[in-house]
Parts: structure tokens; C-alpha cells; sequence
């Protein structure tokens, strides 16, 4: 306490002692605490790190409780880094419909896995949003194996969290249980293998930049660009609880802003709830949809210059409880008349749950993705460059492997519940208004069908008495945790895990949560921490299906139907996630238990996808050869399409540069510059195959209303197969079009 100047010009005799000795004495205190607040006990120091060496302020220290501060101005170890994963766009499945008719035959836009690594001194942790549908177990295994021959101990299962977009229009064939496999024909070692080496690349890339920073965190509501697409359900919840909620959705959008010490941003992590379904089941091109196109947007804005996928700043778009949100806001119609569809089982009179589909809000499906994402990114940049909340404290992760088959919840003190074997329920098949079902099932059905039930337990068999009231009300269409041929059919063994970054707790969810069922899992996990805002990272490290809440789960529309460990799933998992975050909060992760390790399977998978043929060309023709020409002028706002004689993309193998150019002819240096590429949202890459093992590639370049008056010109690369006696051989090749004009009249 600082003392009041006396009134008088001096202090006497008495006054000059005590101000002395008062001094003294604080010095005295300053210097123990000091000495106190420095010294290491042997035995809770850490081991050196080698990333530390040049950042001596980033000793480590003993973390106190999440979101407890460390020393002043002590700033974290912070690397980003962003890689292509896109793999091959031919003929492989697009995961995320299940519609056996779409398989890859282009690039809308590529996809990229980006990677934020956070180290305090004493712990790391490593966040990683990837343009796919889902993590599977199979590919976090994978990715985890790589990462323990380059790293060693450094990257694991407890501080590495992988998180899907969820984009519908990635490659599949990256799973390794049955189901999975049937509707991806098979595992696909050409796609699983890009999706590998993209999330260890970005990985690699964010390691390698790690630097001194800070970390800004900001908050905001996102209108006008979800809605509920399983209102009935929702309703269920109970009134009181959902009075305590302004929508049957969460608005809300959370943001980390990654910067250096000088102020200079280097990236960014959002989590907003919306399916990434803008792009619908009829589109046929590899495509990161509405959340990759908000990446694509924040990073061109802070990468000035570069082309898409390049540049320093990194921008991670994530999931979240969006299992009942759709971005079609225009909601659901029946396609055949125009009007509403049924609001209790989302079915037309003609035509049934195919007919019922949501649009919006443009007038197609690239006019959706566009408006959606661009929605999403301006609201992440204002949070961006509003964010002045900065996170200080210490990093925890913990992680378990959990039976998810046979977990026994305490409801009260008198009750027990327990999780079932996995099962799907007759409205699975009926699809959801973003993507209805091709047969007569519909949303809602708590009763079973016998012409269905009958040829399941011809093909498979009937259910067991025990799973059948495990479920209850579900009818079961297929008891996926009793068909084990050729493999299990679904996984038993499932990943739970946190992180958490100063004041923040990240969840790690292995499915689609719902909206409340995200908003309960939050407030409980919340519950076990001081002054922490949790936010639910979903589709993360494996795939699960649906988690709905036990009332949501009685009305038995595509969501409930499609969780599959029963009615008690959402109680287990906070039950789960409850228990990690109480170990963070005391200190006691190391006492976890690890938890059974899940399968990693070597036998008995299978690939349903036949090798590339030879590839075929007219006669008198080459490869990269142009078939339809461009035109000699074009205005801006125009399409200019070109189309080449062309081999399989698959032929390219994990060709992570990209098939298509566009340049411009810069009169100053002589020299043609690549404007855009098939990473861009202004070129559409199509692949068509056609008779005699022949196909064509179709470039497309929507000209931006900026584009500048010029010369300009399309290229192409790929690769073809031949056969040199019994061996394949594989040659590039690259096309050019003429060159054209864009002018602003066709007068000049």
C-alpha cells in the first residue's frame, strides 16, 4: 500500500527509518518470492524440448487448473500449416450420400487438411480441421502411425485431434468396418493414401514454423444460414429446457486468432454448427463445399497475391453439433409440385422422401455454396478482426478409448441405463431432406415393415430379442453389431478425447451431434471447469453416425434411427466426456485408463474398385489434344470452356498439384502467369468418360467481373496409361488452348 506524502517540507528522524525499513523488508519479499516462484522440484520438471531451445521464455512449467494464467507475457509456441488432400477425382465414391451413382468425375474445388499445433512449454496440443466427410478410425490410425515413425512420442492419440468439414463431395474408401465399405466400394488405398499424407504434410508444415504468439478469442451469432431440418424432433426436447434457447439451432460462431508476437496474423480456427450439404447429391466434382469455400475466401483476403493454397495465413473452418442442421434455408418441398412436404415424416403424396428436398438459398447448388460460405466468412472475419480476448492459460489433453457397446449410465440414484450393440433403424434408410432415400422408407417410422424385415433376415438375419429392446422404439433395419462378416459391421471401440487451450476445452466428438444434444454436452462438461468456454469439434477421429437426445431419439426420424448405440447414447457419452474433463480439471489425466485398443485390420478388407483401364484416344489424335475450342474473345462474366482429349485422373495417383491453369500474358515481362488453377472457385474441372476406354476433360473458367483486360490461355495435365507388352506404363502429358481475349466489348 503506497503511503500519502506527509504535509509538511521533510520527514523526520523516526519517519526516514520506517520508510527504510519498509523498503527493505519489500525488497527482502520480492526476492523470496521470486526464488519460490522459479525453482523446479526435480521431480515435476519436464524434460528438455528441443522446439524450446531458442525460446528460453518458454520454459516449461507445472500447469495449474485449465484456464489458470501462467506468468505474465509468457506467449505459446504456435505453427499452422496447410496441405492438399485432394487425391484422386475419378471414379472413386463420394462419401457422405451414400448414393452409388456419385463417384468423382472432376474437381469443383480441392481439398486441403490444416493444422494448428500449440505448445505452452510443458504440454502440446494439435488441432486439425480436413475438407472430408469424416475422420474414420481407420484414417486416424493411420495418420497416427505416420506421425510415430517421423515424430516418436511427440504427436499421439491424447494430443492430436483430427476433425472433419464434412463435406459430402470428398473421396470415401477410407474406412476399414463392412458398412462403411459396402457404400465405398471397399478400402481404397488410392484414397485413403492422399488423405494420409495431406494431414501429415500440413502436420509437418505447422512444425516446422512454430514460433512465438499469441492466441484471440472472439464470439458472435451467424443468421440466416441454418435451419433445423428435423423441427419434430427437436420439439420433443423438453419445453423448459428449450425456452432456454432463442432457436432450435446454435448461431453461435467461436474464434481463435493465431498471431505472431509482432500483432501479424497467421491464422484462424472457427467452429459453426451447419452440415456441409450446400453441394447435393446430384453433383459429381470433388468439392469442399460451404465451409471449404469460406477457407478458400479468408485465405485469398490475408494472402494477397497467392493462389489458392498458398500463402502463410492459414484458415480452419470446423464442424460442430450440426447433426439436425441443414444450410438449405429455404426448407423442404415437394420438387414435383412445389409444395410443402409432410412435416412428420418429410415425404411427398407422389414420389415419397425422394421428392421432399431443401434448397437454398440461392437458385442452384453452386449459388447455395457460394452464398453460404461467403456468410460464414464475413462473420469469421469481423470475429477476427475483432477478437482482443486473448487466451493465456496452460494446454491439457486427455483421451480414452471407450466400449461404447456396453456402458452402464447412472441416471439417478436408484436407476441404471446402458448403451446397446450397434444398429441402424428403418428411417436410416429414408434419408434426410438434404438427400432423401431412393426406397419407400420414411423419417419417424416406429414400426417395422415386413417386406423389408423379411429380406433382411433372409440376406443377413433377423435381429436378436436383446437388441431389439435395448433400441426400443426403434425398429431395427440392420443389427450391425451382430454381422461381423466379412468384418464387423460397425465399430464397438470408439475414441473420446479433450483439448484444451488456456480457457477453452475443445470436444472431440466421433459423429453428427445434434443441437441440444451438443448444448448437454457442453453445460457438462463446463460443470467440471472454471470459467471455460467449450466447443464441440464434430465428426472427429472416427465416425459414429448420429448422437441424438433420448427424447429426439423416440421420434425416430433419420437422426434418431441413425444413433446407433440406443437410446442412452448422448448419456454415455457425457458420462465419458464428463470423466475426462474432471481428470484435466484435477491434474489426474495420467490416471486415466487407456481404455481396449480398437482393430486395426489387415485381413479381409476389400476394394470393390477395379484398377484404371488402359486408356483409349481417336485416332490421328494425342493426349492433352484439344477437341472444342475456345472462343477467340470473351467478356467479363462469361464462361470460356475448353475441352481436351484426356487420360484417367486416376492415372495421376495422389497428384497433389493440380490439373488445370488459366494464365494470363503479362506484356511487361514476355511471360505467360497462372491466375487461377483447379483449386480456384472460378474453374470447374470435368471428366467425362466415354465408349472404347476414351474420356475427355472439360475446363471451364467462369471469368470474375475484375479480370483484367488481356490475353489469356487454358492449360491441362495428366496422366494416361498404356501398355508396353504386359507392363502399364504411365505418361504425362499437358494440353494448351488457344489464346483468347477478355475485353470489355467485343469492339476493340
Amino acid at each position: 500500500m503506497a503511503a500519502k506524502k506527509p504535509a509538511c517540507c521533510g520527514l523526520s528522524t523516526l519517519e526516514a527509518s520506517l520508510v527504510t525499513m519498509f523498503i527493505l523488508m519489500t525488497a527482502v519479499c520480492v526476492t523470496l518470492i521470486t526464488l519460490m516462484a522459479t525453482h523446479k522440484d526435480p521431480k515435476t520438471t519436464a524434460p528438455p524440448n528441443p522446439d524450446l531451445t531458442a525460446h528460453p521464455s518458454l520454459d516449461p512449467t507445472v500447469p495449474p487448473s485449465p484456464g489458470s494464467t501462467p506468468r505474465p507475457h509468457t506467449p505459446y509456441l504456435i505453427g499452422v500449416g496447410r496441405a492438399d488432400c485432394t487425391g484422386p477425382p475419378a471414379e472413386i465414391p463420394l462419401m457422405g450420400y451414400a448414393n452409388p451413382q456419385q463417384t468423382a468425375a472432376g474437381i469443383h474445388t480441392r481439398l486441403y487438411s490444416r493444422a494448428f499445433i500449440i505448445d505452452d512449454g510443458k504440454r502440446r496440443v494439435v488441432f486439425v480441421t480436413v475438407d472430408v466427410g469424416m475422420i474414420s478410425q481407420r484414417l486416424r490410425l493411420e495418420v497416427l502411425q505416420a506421425l510415430e515413425l517421423k515424430y516418436g512420442g511427440l504427436y499421439r492419440q491424447d494430443n492430436v485431434l483430427l476433425s472433419g468439414t464434412h463435406t459430402h463431395c470428398g473421396p470415401a474408401g477410407y474406412f476399414q468396418f463392412t458398412l462403411f465399405m459396402i457404400s465405398s466400394k471397399g478400402y481404397i488405398k488410392s484414397a485413403i493414401q492422399p488423405l494420409v499424407n495431406g494431414i501429415v504434410k500440413s502436420i509437418d508444415r505447422a512444425h516446422s514454423q512454430m514460433r512465438p504468439g499469441r492466441i484471440f478469442r472472439s464470439r458472435g451469432d451467424l443468421e440466416d444460414s441454418s435451419l433445423n431440418r428435423s423441427p419434430h424432433s427437436y420439439l420433443n426436447n423438453p419445453e423448459d429446457e428449450r425456452l432456454r434457447y432463442k432457436s432450435n439451432t446454435d448461431k453461435q460462431m467461436t474464434v481463435l486468432k493465431f498471431t505472431d508476437l509482432d500483432g501479424d496474423g497467421i491464422g484462424m480456427i472457427s467452429w459453426f454448427a451447419v452440415h456441409a450439404v450446400s453441394m447435393n447429391y446430384t453433383n459429381r466434382m470433388v468439392s469442399s463445399d460451404n465451409m471449404g469455400f469460406a477457407s478458400y475466401l479468408l485465405e485469398q483476403d490475408k494472402n494477397p497475391g497467392e493462389l489458392p493454397g498458398q500463402g502463410g495465413f492459414v484458415a480452419g473452418f470446423s464442424s460442430s453439433n450440426l447433426g439436425d442442421v441443414s444450410p438449405n434455408t429455404r426448407g423442404p418441398h415437394c420438387v414435383n409440385t412445389g409444395l410443402p412436404c409432410d412435416y412428420l415424416n418429410s415425404s411427398c403424396p407422389v414420389g415419397g422422401t425422394k421428392m421432399c428436398q431443401a434448397f437454398g438459398p440461392g437458385n442452384d447448388m453452386f449459388e447455395s455454396t457460394k452464398i453460404i460460405g461467403h456468410n460464414i466468412y464475413r462473420k469469421a472475419k469481423e470475429l477476427y478482426a475483432n477478437a482482443v480476448e486473448e487466451l493465456t492459460g496452460f494446454l491439457h489433453s486427455a483421451h480414452q478409448w471407450v466400449n461404447m457397446t456396453d456402458v452402464t449410465v447412472q441416471i439417478n440414484n436408484t436407476h441404471t441405463v446402458r448403451t446397446c450393440k450397434p444398429a441402424l433403424g428403418h428411417s436410416f434408410a429414408a434419408g434426410t431432406i438434404d438427400g432423401g432415400g431412393d426406397l419407400n422408407f420414411t423419417q419417424g417410422a416406429v414400426d417395422g415393415d415386413p417386406f423389408w424385415d423379411g429380406i433382411r433376415d433372409a440376406l443377413v438375419g433377423a435381429p436378436s430379442n436383446e437388441t431389439q429392446e435395448c433400441h426400443h422404439p426403434k425398429p431395427i433395419l440392420f443389427s450391425t453389431g451382430e454381422m461381423n462378416w466379412p468384418l464387423p459391421w460397425h465399430p464397438q471401440i470408439v475414441d473420446v478425447q479433450i483439448i484444451t487451450i488456456g480457457s477453452v476445452a475443445v470436444v472431440a466428438v466421433p459423429g453428427e451431434i445434434t443441437t441440444m444434444s451438443g448444448r448437454r454436452l457442453r453445460e457438462a462438461v463446463k460443470q467440471a471447469f472454471r470459467d471455460t468456454e467449450v466447443v464441440i469439434a464434430g465428426l472427429s477421429n472416427m465416425y459414429t453416425h448420429y448422437i441424438t437426445t433420448y427424447e429426439e431419439y423416440q421420434v425416430q426420424r433419420y437422426e434418431g434411427a441413425s444413433t446407433i448405440y440406443g437410446p442412452h447414447t448422448l448419456s454415455a457419452y457425457i458420462q465419458k466426456y464428463r470423466g475426462l474433463a474432471r481428470a484435466i480439471a484435477q491434474d489426474q489425466v495420467s490416471e486415466l485408463p487407456v481404455g481396449p485398443q480398437p482393430p486395426f485390420f489387415t485381413k479381409n478388407l476389400f476394394n470393390l474398385l477395379p484398377a484404371a483401364s488402359v486408356d483409349g484416344k481417336p485416332a490421328n489424335a494425342s493426349f492433352g489434344d484439344v477437341l472444342q475450342q475456345v472462343y477467340p474473345v470473351y467478356r467479363q462474366g462469361e464462361v470460356v470452356s475448353v475441352t481436351f482429349v484426356a487420360g484417367n485422373p486416376r492415372n495421376s495417383g495422389d497428384r497433389d498439384k493440380t490439373f488445370v491453369t488459366v494464365e494470363i500474358y503479362n506484356n511487361v515481362t514476355e511471360s505467360w502467369e497462372v491466375v487461377h488453377t483447379d483449386a480456384s472457385w472460378e474453374t470447374r474441372f470435368h471428366w467425362l468418360k466415354g465408349s472404347n476406354r476414351r474420356s475427355n476433360a472439360t475446363v471451364e473458367w467462369f471469368i470474375p467481373l475484375t479480370a483484367p483486360n488481356a490475353s489469356y490461355r487454358i492449360r491441362h495435365f495428366g496422366h494416361h496409361k498404356q501398355m508396353n507388352g504386359l507392363q502399364p506404363v504411365i505418361t504425362p502429358y499437358e494440353g494448351v488452348s488457344d489464346i483468347f481475349r477478355v475485353a470489355a466489348s467485343f469492339y476493340y
